[in-house]
Formats: structure tokens, C-alpha cells, sequence
């Protein structure tokens, strides 16, 4: 694929034999980024572990002081009784046998779903659809509640789900480009130490084993992983 003419100024900015600091990266990733609308700003981080091990797989949740920069879709699954809360707390949707109707005919078009536990049994059987998006509602990650207010509040205030892929790595959006480098930088930190305290005691060696921080279709930015290691 050729690249286009900004990307290729993009790319004599970035050194590819550099290291940069948090807040190097924070700033370069706006100053590098080469599409017409307001880009995410991604941290791709390599750890450590061994995914294919249940006591070394890393998910959790994390709230960004700054938010993501997008607004977030929700829905909530729940009975009657739960409804006017969420509706109060700005789930974009709530509800629960017609969702389940129309997740089953390959209707995903939300960001998170939330859940009541009550429900979780006639959610079961839609595993399958919603399991590889990461929708899937799962108590670790504070989906599935009964304080559902509580919860929609969370994502809408910048409350993010990460989970360690296949190859031990973590994506994740911290911000859009249009945040200042100091946002872009106070989001990062907050992610990194919440990955950093959900080493697991089984993982040997290295854990932050590198950091790369890129926005939509730009080149990547390798930070220094040795200030960020605690």
C-alpha cells in the first residue's frame, strides 16, 4: 500500500531507533497525526505473560481522568424495576428480551452493555455474539451490577475495560488528538499504572516489555518503558 504524502512526512518525524519519554510521545503523536478528523490515540502495550495461562491472563478496568474524547454507547439489560435508573443515569439503551432479539440477529451496535446479575442466565446463550467484541457483560470488568446508575455514570465518565490479547498485548484508547499533550500524557500514566498493579505473581522476568503509542493511520511511537516500570 503507498503511503499517502502526510503520512509520509509523519514518517521522517518519528526516529524509529528512539526511545521517547511519555511526554515526548504525547506531544509527537499530535504534531504526527495526518487525518482530517479528530484521530484516537492508542497505547499498544507487550507484557510479559503468557495469555495462554489462566493465572497470568491481565483484564481490568481503569477511569481516565480525561475521558476517551467519545462519547459511549450503553446498554442495559435488566428488569423492569431497574429501568427508570438507567434511563436517569443516560444508558442509551435499556431493556431486555427485545435486545436479546436483536443481538441475536446480529444488532451490536453499542459500545458496553451492562447487566443486572438477575439476567445473566437468558444472556448466556448470546456469548457467542458478543464474546469477541468484548461486550459481553462480566462482573471483573463492573458490567454486571445491580447499582446499574452507578455503572452507566462510570463508562460515561471515562471508565475504560482493557484485556491482555492472545500475543500479550494490551490496546486500548486513551484520547483523541485534540487533547492537549498533558491530557493525552495524565491518561496514559493512569492506564499504565493500573496494568502495572495486575502483574501477576506466576509472570517472570520483564512485564512492561515495550509501550508504543500511535494515533489512527499514523506511524508508532516507542516510549521508554524503564520510567513507566513500577
Amino acid at each position: 500500500m503507498s503511503l499517502t504524502k502526510k503520512r509520509k512526512v509523519a514518517e521522517t518525524k518519528v526516529d524509529k531507533n528512539k526511545f521517547y519519554s511519555l511526554k515526548e510521545a504525547s506531544a509527537l503523536v499530535k504534531e504526527i497525526n495526518c487525518t482530517k478528523f479528530d484521530s484516537s490515540v492508542d497505547l499498544h502495550i507487550r507484557l510479559g505473560v503468557d495469555p495462554k495461562k489462566a493465572d497470568q491472563q491481565v483484564r481490568g478496568t481503569v477511569t481516565l481522568p480525561h475521558g476517551t474524547g467519545k462519547t459511549k454507547k450503553v446498554l442495559v439489560l435488566c428488569t423492569p424495576d431497574k429501568t427508570a435508573a438507567a434511563e436517569s443515569a443516560g444508558a442509551d439503551f435499556v431493556g431486555l428480551d427485545e435486545f436479546i432479539t436483536k443481538i441475536e440477529g446480529g444488532w451490536v451496535d453499542v459500545d458496553v452493555i451492562i447487566a443486572t446479575p438477575s439476567v445473566m442466565p437468558k444472556i448466556g446463550k448470546l456469548g457467542k455474539v458478543l464474546g469477541p467484541r468484548n461486550l459481553m457483560p462480566n462482573p471483573k470488568t463492573g458490567t454486571v451490577t445491580n447499582d446499574v446508575a452507578a455503572a452507566v455514570n462510570e463508562v460515561k465518565g471515562g471508565k475504560i475495560a482493557f484485556k491482555v490479547d492472545k500475543t500479550g498485548i494490551v490496546h486500548a484508547s486513551i484520547g483523541r488528538v485534540s487533547f492537549t499533550a498533558e491530557k493525552i500524557a495524565e491518561n496514559s500514566t493512569e492506564l499504565i499504572n493500573a496494568i502495572n498493579k495486575l502483574k501477576p505473581s506466576s509472570a517472570k522476568g520483564t512485564y512492561l516489555k515495550g509501550v508504543s503509542m500511535a494515533s489512527s493511520m499514523s506511524p508508532g511511537i516507542a516510549l521508554d518503558t524503564k520510567p513507566l516500570a513500577n
